[in-house]
């Protein structure tokens, strides 16, 4: 089964036309997905093609047009080829000759959008030493990571994939609550119970917070909304951190006292799972939404939306009332990327708490919004945020708050 591609690694094949990119995404899928043609500017459009590629497992490479095809359409061309690189987590520069104005465009846009590259030197079976020659100069004027290869013989590719494995960086894994608490000390975890409560069942987050505490030897307690005050009253041993459900933060949070730790479900799995800073930062791109600003409301995967749906019904609510503006708000929901053209005039993006997702896919998606210069927050910061609780539910992670 291929993976979705929420969890792929999306590899940018990219160069000048005829250097041979097709060749090289057709040797490295061991297919003909790409036409191979002597005739410059062959592809005209981005071709995906998925796999998996040991030892980094499963990978969609995009072939992608020459960056010098010429005239308007070639323009045109050249800028949907560039769009793509937003997705990218490394790229492959395919070159035959030595760095031209071309080469340095596309290693300037690697490094700008901080995609890591691999250079690869093609048509070693034409160049001969001359390849070789190639690759010095590369690694020597770029200090990048450049191998020798021939796309047509299909000769100098068995490493490429630990090659590329290596360029990626692993995201950081961060405990979910474990870090915060230790032995012995109580969490108390308010669990609503309403419409959006599966029956019979605990969401994922609320299981994740319970299991890691009792991994941690703490004692975990979960209580309703209305039974919180009581517990706190009447447990007797006074409370390390108090976790609730967001959208009963503003009750909880004034029967919680001052020296008790407080914060939401939805904000440990932004800290879990995204950048909680960012999402703090870009969150104060509220205040500046004005009529007509849209903002996209992201979902990580789908599912039926309720009556009062946290995301499509009441966050839209909360915000219009917070701001007065008219707001055009979209929804996106699902494992795969908006394409660009969805993200144009964004203003602002809100995703879900993502617990469905992994930590990879959802830190890809703010490397996408820091690309493309679009704030990104998560459901439980802006709900702490208009509610003006955010500093109180999130002391706990830092030395100094954030503001």
């Amino acid at each position: 089964m291929i993976a979705s591609s929420g969890f792929r690694k999306y590899i940018i094949i990219a160069g000048k036309r005829n250097v041979g990119k097709s060749s090289l995404m057709n040797a490295l899928t061991g297919q003909n997905v790409s036409i191979v043609s002597d005739v410059a500017g062959t592809t005209t459009d981005p071709v995906f093609k998925s796999m998996e590629l040991s030892p980094l497992g499963p990978v969609t490479f995009v072939d992608t047009p020459g960056l010098d095809d010429v005239g308007e359409l070639g323009r045109l061309r050249v800028e949907r080829a560039k769009k793509i690189f937003y997705r990218a987590d490394a790229g492959i520069l395919v070159v035959d000759s030595e760095p031209s104005a071309y080469e340095e465009q596309v290693i300037s846009t690697f490094k700008d959008m901080e995609i890591p590259f691999l250079v690869v030197v093609n048509k070693s079976d034409l160049l001969g030493d001359k390849a070789y020659d190639l690759s010095r100069i590369y690694q020597t004027r770029f200090n990048s990571k450049v191998i020798v290869v021939s796309s047509k013989e299909r000769k100098g590719l068995e490493n490429i994939g630990k090659i590329l494995s290596e360029l990626i960086p692993s995201d950081e894994e961060i405990p979910y609550i474990s870090d915060l608490i230790d032995g012995g000390e109580l969490v108390i975890m308010v669990v609503p119970i309403d419409l959006g409560a599966p029956k019979g069942r605990l969401i994922m987050p609320q299981v994740h917070a319970i299991r890691e505490t009792i991994d941690k030897e703490a004692l975990a307690l979960v209580v309703k909304e209305r039974e919180l005050r009581f517990a706190i009253e009447n447990i007797g041993i006074k409370p390390k951190l108090v976790v609730t459900d967001s959208q009963s933060v503003m009750k909880v949070v004034s029967d919680v006292p001052d020296d008790v730790e407080l914060t939401t479900f939805s904000i440990l799995e932004a800290r879990y799972r995204g950048d909680l800073e960012y999402f703090i930062s870009s969150v104060k791109e509220i205040e500046n939404l004005q009529d007509g600003d849209k903002v996209l409301i992201m979902e990580g995967c789908t599912h039926r939306p309720l009556t009062e749906d946290i995301g499509r019904i009441k966050i839209p609510r909360w915000l219009v009332n917070h701001t007065g503006a008219k707001i055009d708000f979209e929804v996106w929901a699902g494992v795969d990327f908006p394409e660009f053209e969805e993200l144009e005039d964004v203003k602002l993006i809100i995703h879900c708490g993502g617990c469905v997702m992994n930590r990879n896919s959802m830190m890809r998606r703010v490397r996408m919004s820091r690309r493309l210069g679009i704030p990104m927050t998560n459901y439980g910061v802006v709900i702490s945020y208009m509610h003006g609780v955010l500093e109180r539910a999130t002391r706990i992670f830092f030395k100094e708050v954030i503001s």
